[in-house]
């Protein structure tokens, strides 16, 4: 038997074990602006973004996902995110909770745009950009760091595409060798080579009439790039192996967090592969360049966690904010999630202190090497101090972190005129 309405908090679709509607809640039926007659099929009144797959993996597996939803005569962008009922090891059905797909509160302006929250008004910009780029056929470049979002931003770009009902398809150019890049993404025909078995259509036919999303795209080989390029030219493939071309419609949306302009001038990328991926370029902020989401942030990933566990977490206490405010941020908003699950399993009670959070936020800052090296010329006074804090006052060491000899650094000293340099 499903729950009673009043056992229930917030927008909720109650949907029994034959996927039809058995009740929404008041809150659901106030935000919706009207109601669904008990009974209706599911598939009726939530299209999920991706079709029948994604609202198996959503009743199936639990995972959020954009949809629309039917009243009446009115369609609602929302996202959803399905919990199973149960009664012992019976299934009785599923509670969706629900929320609008551009989800603001009053703190804030705050907003969600598919499954990328924030309060900054540049990325806010970023997302009405994606919504008009996504009408079109253009082919876009999504540049940011790792853990930014790109792989969110490209399933909205689907989502919102007229191609939405077609399929989507990813894959990471830097996670496979060439000889296996190619034909995941080509396909290859039976004996092309030792273990090909059976033909495979790869990614590009698989993508038909929807979209390909090709992550790191600035790791794809210059040989690789030569083919890619006639098959977005031609609108064909042709399978390792075969020689037939092989129509493709599909709509490419690549990604890196390399600048593609300084690959081409270093020969490490075609540059007429690159006019055709960077039609429209989306350059999302790091973490660390949006400063007022990171404790909204880690407090919706702590709330997330709650649902699953039983601490319910209410405020940081001033000594974890400052670090969490503090800290650098290099693997962005999957770095934050992370470090939240472990805030979350290792504290206790409604604070989140200092000695909750990970080791290295209790170690002394790091000055990083990268951020140290450079030409003496370019060596401010700033970054040799810097070094020399590092290393503790030894100039042999600071020197190597500094890239240059120690001869170079005792110059430097005696030419910013620091102490002891003479």
């Amino acid at each position: 038997m499903l729950p009673a309405l009043d056992a229930l908090a917030g927008p909720v679709l109650l949907v029994d074990g034959g996927r039809q509607v058995a009740a929404l809640t008041p809150a659901l039926e106030a935000r919706l602006g009207g109601t669904v007659r008990a009974g209706t099929p599911l598939t009726e009144v939530l299209v999920p973004h991706g079709g029948a797959e994604r609202l198996e993996s959503l009743l199936t597996e639990g995972r959020e996902t954009s949809a629309r939803m039917r009243t009446g005569s009115r369609t609602h962008p929302v996202r959803v995110r399905a919990v199973a009922l149960t009664e012992g090891t019976k299934g009785l059905g599923w509670a969706l909770l629900v929320a609008p797909e551009a989800e603001r509160d009053t703190e804030g302006n705050a907003e969600l745009f598919h499954g990328v929250w924030t309060r900054d008004p540049e990325l806010q910009r970023i997302f009405r950009i994606v919504e008009k780029v996504a009408r079109t056929e253009s082919s876009v470049l999504v540049r940011g760091e790792s853990g930014t979002g790109k792989e969110l931003i490209a399933h909205a770009l689907h989502a919102l595409s007229p191609r939405s009902k077609g399929p989507f398809r990813a894959i990471n150019c830097a996670a496979l060798p060439p000889n296996l890049l190619e034909s995941e993404l080509f396909g290859h025909v039976r004996g092309a080579f030792t273990g090909a078995v059976r033909d495979s259509p790869g990614h590009f036919r698989l993508a038909n009439k929807g979209s390909l999303f090709l992550d790191e795209v600035a790791e794809m080989p210059l040989d690789l790039q030569a083919k890619m390029l006639r098959v977005l030219e031609t609108r064909t493939v042709i399978p390792v192996g075969g020689r037939e071309p092989v129509p493709v419609d599909v709509r490419i949306i690549a990604a890196t967090h390399r600048a593609l302009r300084r690959e081409v001038e270093a020969g490490r990328f075609r540059a007429d592969l690159m006019y055709r991926l960077r039609v429209v370029p989306i350059f999302l902020p790091s973490l660390r360049e949006r400063p007022g989401d990171i404790l909204p942030l880690a407090m919706r990933f702590l709330d997330e966690l709650r649902q699953r566990g039983s601490r319910r977490v209410e405020r940081f206490s001033p000594g974890a904010r400052r670090l969490l405010e503090g800290h650098t941020w290099p693997g962005n908003v999957r770095e934050l999630r992370n470090v939240m699950e472990y805030t979350y399993v290792i504290g206790e009670g409604p604070v989140v202190r200092e000695a909750d959070l990970p080791p290295e936020f209790s170690e002394p800052r790091r000055v990083p090497p990268a951020t140290l090296a450079g030409p003496p010329s370019l060596l401010d006074a700033e970054k040799v101090r810097a070094a020399l804090a590092q290393a503790g006052g030894n100039r042999s060491e600071a020197a190597r972190l500094l890239g240059i000899s120690r001869v170079t650094l005792w110059r430097r000293l005696r030419d910013l005129d620091v102490p002891g340099s003479e």
